[in-house]
């Protein structure tokens, strides 16, 4: 990365007074994206950031891009109706869309973009996947492919997954370029951006709302609350809607052709139970997100686990070199979906992004934007998932405890599908071995019996009788012809 790409180049800081339509605070994805829409759309933008853009999880991720959100479609017709989960998937597709056309080579050059996720299953979900599948495509419009077993480990030489759903229109990018280049694109728009810029109060009563900051004061009709948990001591209570999760990857050195004998697929891969996710990066290398923890940590700390779970899925690959870490804190809210929305007059939110993916925050920039200067409503869809507190200190250990017992969870039954799924090759080989005997020995099962036709039953007297004189007349002379 360039020394701009990694935000070590000249920080503009706010020293003056500044009034604008819109001032966003937070420099990350959600925040560059209101931005850009706004400043697109015809309005003054000023964006305030305490450090240095993307220098947090939206700097610090593998750019895949794909529909949907991160609670399980069936849980969100459940929780808001059919219709109403319809529509906010087709926002959810309008994000992604808006990530791929800024993503081009003219935009942000060296964002190297390609086409296809796949997500497989850690166990043998057949029956599940076919279902889904009939969901995604005549209930949604969603272009996607299930993936029988063999398909799977085609591309994918290991044997702890199953089957796959095949996303051909989602796409990857390199993340820490795209939010860079967002913020070249909302710059050239119009939009400001100022870094070392943090928030010490806002006033958001009155028609035009007060942002002080340590240089300078700023005044707006519109302030959107676009930070994660780093909001800091003037918005504490919106950040303690939010569980912290620290989510940590690291990027292996070349690994030459091997790599791909072992990885055919060429875009991202992610296991249905939100513990691994990977894909091949710069050629030959292999990028894989997989540690979290509800408290910050050194990267570095996690290169041997995440050394251990390649070596584990792919025992092909030995023991690789981990030449690089990094990883940064996302904001989980309790119901697992995002914060978008107006919480009073004027003061607007853009949070809660923690596994999310890239095309919600998009969505929520082109949603509060143009609900800012169109009046567009389509953010009370997210009404019915209000601001929930996430339990503080207790909430971060249960947080932890849930995501070990999922990560636990998810091994043992994967471990229970593999040994079932060896059992079965086991009876069909052991089957394949007695036919091949009994043909080589001449044997086999044996032939049944043949059938035995039941015999009549005698005729009565009676009836013999009758027969008797119908078939046997007298002769002339009387005698009974023999």
């Amino acid at each position: 990365m360039s020394q701009e790409e990694a935000g070590f180049r000249d920080r503009v800081r706010l020293s003056f007074d500044l009034d604008a339509d819109i001032c966003v605070i937070g420099a990350g994805l959600a925040g560059l994206s209101i931005a850009l829409e706004a400043a697109r759309l015809g309005a003054s933008v000023a964006v305030l950031e305490g450090r240095h853009i993307g220098w947090n999880a939206s700097g610090n991720q593998l750019g895949t891009v794909l529909p949907g959100f991160a609670l399980p479609l069936t849980d969100l017709i459940e929780r808001i109706g059919f219709e109403d989960a319809r529509e906010l998937w087709t926002l959810s597709k309008e994000g992604a869309e808006f990530v791929r056309a800024n993503a081009t080579e003219e935009n942000m050059p060296g964002i190297a973009p390609s086409n296809g996720v796949l997500e497989v299953s850690n166990v043998d979900a057949g029956d599940r996947l076919i279902s889904r599948l009939q969901m995604l495509n005549e209930d949604f419009d969603t272009e996607v492919e299930g993936w029988q077993v063999d398909r799977v480990r085609e591309v994918l030489k290991t044997d702890r997954y199953f089957h796959g759903v095949y996303y051909p229109k989602a796409f990857q990018v390199d993340g820490r370029k795209y939010v860079h280049g967002l913020a070249a694109l909302a710059r050239r728009a119009g939009a400001r951006i100022f870094e070392d810029t943090p928030v010490v109060s806002i006033d958001h009563s009155g028609i035009r709302k007060r942002i002080v900051t340590p240089s300078a004061r700023m005044r707006a009709t519109h302030i959107v609350l676009a930070g994660n948990i780093h909001l800091g001591a003037p918005l504490r209570r919106l950040s303690e809607t939010l569980l912290p999760v620290w989510r940590y990857a690291g990027i292996t050195a070349p690994l030459g052709e091997r790599v791909h004998e072992v990885i055919a697929f060429k875009g991202s891969v992610m296991d249905s139970d939100g513990v691994d996710h990977f894909r091949i990066f710069d050629g030959d290398r292999l990028m894989w997100e997989s540690p979290e923890t509800t408290w910050a940590a050194r990267p570095q700390r996690f290169a041997g686990s995440i050394r251990r779970r390649i070596r584990t899925t792919f025992p092909e690959l030995g023991n690789v070199e981990i030449s690089e870490m990094f990883g940064g804190a996302t904001g989980r809210t309790v119901h697992g979906m995002p914060q978008i929305g107006q919480l009073r007059k004027g003061l607007w939110v853009a949070s809660g992004f923690g596994r999310q993916g890239m095309n919600i925050s998009a969505m929520a920039g082109q949603m509060i934007a143009r609900s800012i200067l169109w009046g567009d409503e389509s953010w009370k869809l997210f009404s019915p998932f209000e601001l929930v507190w996430a339990g503080g200190a207790t909430g971060r250990v249960a947080g932890q405890l849930v995501g070990i017992w999922g990560r636990a969870s998810s091994a043992a039954a994967g471990s229970l599908a593999r040994y079932r799924e060896r059992a079965r090759v086991k009876d069909r080989q052991r089957e394949a071995r007695l036919a091949e005997a009994n043909r080589a020995a001449g044997t086999g099962p044996r032939r049944p019996p043949p059938a035995v036709r039941p015999r009549p039953a005698p005729p009565s007297k009676p009836a013999v009788r009758e027969a008797e004189q119908a078939v046997e007349p007298a002769s002339e002379d009387g005698v009974t012809s023999q």
